[in-house]
């Protein structure tokens, strides 16, 4: 990757050992359950989540749907934050094709809901009212800054449904991340949920594929809506095996995007007309100040004549948000942070 690309960590390409191993997969027919190497990632994240049994899908997004049209039945609600993907970034799937109704409650800064607000927006026993079927988290919270939540804050949502009778689903499409922060294995923060997703693209590098895992009777019916979604793969090992790669080795290694995180977030705070707003895992959020040398949109254009793609956060023209991943190594946060010295010093 010769341009460096501060957007996201979806950006994030294939690994040489993952081009290998897709090039060499041993690979059978997944929609007639015959593919023993997505059988291995399956089975794999399953044990690594402390879950009996995992499903290949798409991407988080599928998961995430996937996830809550298993749990749920339609005119049914989800208890969720206002800045969730599963809520921002979906596209309404769970109201236009599961007939579910998102109940919001307002994410905090720490990335949290708070639990109170959760018990409060629980339904009662009432004809008049949507019944309650899930509460679901998003961990990290990338929406205010890819924030870690802990195992403590996990488990006693999962009491809270439990208490009442709810399913509990973790969006974890970079639960890997909140893992390496947290310094816990990925099993400790996902216990006690029903049901949880996570990305082997992103910080894991694989170019496609997120894997959901919960029990066995629950991924039997998830399997089933998955093909109701046209999400049903031929020869899916190819894919799979970068998976495996991403699973098994990049998921070790994501501590160096922390650092290499914070190495970019304490440079940029010397940098004339930038302020840090925050930085948490792999992300880092800043702004661009009024008095900064550059407008926003002449600042975006100087940094592309160096090869560095910075874009502001949707809605905010001046807050800018740079994602680390396995692309952005030491040496190239010094050159980003080194650039933008150059053309607003």
């Amino acid at each position: 990757m010769h341009t460096i690309d501060l957007r996201s960590d979806t950006v994030s390409e294939p690994t040489p050992a993952m081009r290998q191993a897709m090039a060499n997969a041993v690979v059978g027919d997944d929609v007639y359950d015959e593919d023993p190497t997505v059988h291995q990632l399956q089975n794999d994240a399953a044990a690594m989540f402390g879950k009996e049994a995992g499903l290949f899908v798409t991407s988080g997004t599928q998961g995430n749907l996937i996830a809550l049209l298993t749990h749920c039945e339609r005119g049914t609600e989800i208890i969720t934050g206002d800045k969730a993907h599963t809520f921002m970034y979906e596209a309404g799937g769970m109201s236009s094709l599961g007939g579910i109704m998102p109940h919001i409650v307002p994410v905090q800064e720490d990335g949290t809901l708070r639990l109170d607000d959760i018990k409060a927006a629980i339904r009662g026993n009432n004809e008049h009212f949507p019944r309650t079927r899930l509460i679901t988290i998003e961990n990290t919270q990338g929406t205010v800054g890819g924030v870690p939540l802990s195992v403590d804050y996990t488990n006693r949502v999962a009491e809270i449904a439990k208490s009442h009778g709810l399913k509990f689903h973790i969006d974890g499409a970079r639960i890997f991340n909140a893992a390496a922060a947290c310094g816990v294995p990925v099993s400790e923060l996902t216990e006690n949920a029903d049901s949880v997703t996570f990305c082997l693209s992103k910080g894991l590098c694989a170019p496609v594929g997120s894997v959901l895992v919960g029990s066995r009777d629950f991924i039997k019916e998830a399997r089933r809506v998955r093909k109701v979604l046209g999400g049903g793969m031929r020869q899916a090992g190819v894919l799979a095996a970068a998976g495996l790669i991403g699973l098994h080795e990049m998921s070790q290694r994501l501590h160096e995007d922390h650092a290499n995180a914070a190495l970019l977030a304490e440079g940029l705070s010397e940098i004339p007309g930038v302020q840090v707003l925050s930085q948490h895992t792999n992300f880092v959020f800043f702004w661009l100040e009024d008095n900064a040398k550059l407008a926003p949109k002449a600042f975006e254009k100087a940094m592309a004549d160096h090869h560095i793609i910075m874009r502001p956060y949707p809605g905010h023209e001046r807050k800018y948000r740079c994602v680390l991943h396995y692309w952005i190594t030491r040496e190239r946060v010094e050159i980003v942070l080194n650039t933008m010295k150059t053309v607003l010093g």
